[in-house]
């Protein structure tokens, strides 16, 4: 079991783990954890913001942000400029879409995107009260929604990343975004305005998914986590 949230912290952060949980059996367990490394990075972010409690603003929203950046290495990012460059560039065909999709390269609408979100996530956290249910929450449902959809979605690329994440451990995925509802509802109004913001964004995004692609692919997942931490830090900040 423990295996499984080494991998998933591993995997979706860069926080050192030893190389040999990285296998098969910790794979196929590692999603159900996903909700777990978001809470793990909200708890190191929130550390963060309280030690920035005297800095400026302005200051301590892009130290946060930069300190986001790095601890999760970019990773939905970069899924998230793929999948901005493909869905543009592909003119709804599916197969251009995914063929786009493989190309390591991010073309101007791809940065475009990853300017934006990264902008409105400053704004966010500049505007928002010190401390901030925001800061765990976002994180939290911005992994919770990866585990939903691998749960609820075909994944389309045969031998992905994201293939085979699932397994035998469909059960404990329900769990996990279980004890995630129940975490935001114990955060009051604040987690209950997250949570049905996130489950818009996430609604929204599986449909387009399935229309253009039939399914879900590792790159339109990574934008989905990096549009739901946004939305909920947006919304929480006005």
């Amino acid at each position: 079991m423990m295996r499984g949230l080494l991998a998933a912290i591993g995997f979706l952060t860069r926080l050192p783990v030893p190389a040999r949980v990285f296998d098969e059996a910790a794979r196929s367990s590692q999603l159900a954890w996903y909700p777990a490394v978001g809470l793990l990075i909200g708890g190191l972010l929130s550390c963060l913001d309280w030690l920035l409690s005297g800095a400026p603003p302005l200051l301590a929203a892009g130290l946060l942000l930069a300190a986001w950046v790095v601890l999760t290495g970019a990773l939905h990012l970069d899924g998230l400029a793929d999948s901005a460059d493909a869905w543009v560039g592909g003119l709804g065909d599916r197969e251009r879409t995914l063929t786009i999709m493989k190309d390591p390269r991010s073309g101007p609408i791809g940065v475009t995107a990853v300017v934006l979100v990264l902008l409105l996530k400053f704004g966010a956290l500049a505007s928002l009260p010190h401390p901030s249910a925001a800061l765990w929450l976002a994180p939290l449902l911005g992994r919770a929604v990866l585990t939903a959809a691998f749960l609820t979605t075909p994944y389309v690329r045969s031998g992905g990343l994201g293939s085979g994440l699932v397994g035998e451990s469909r059960g404990a995925c329900v769990l996990a975004l279980g004890l995630t509802v129940a975490c935001c509802l114990l955060a009051g109004w604040h987690g209950l305005h997250a949570l049905i913001v996130v489950a818009l964004v996430f609604a929204w995004w599986r449909w387009a998914c399935l229309h253009r692609l039939g399914g879900m692919t590792g790159d339109t997942c990574g934008a989905l986590a990096e549009l739901g931490e946004m939305a909920v830090l947006v919304a929480l900040a006005l």
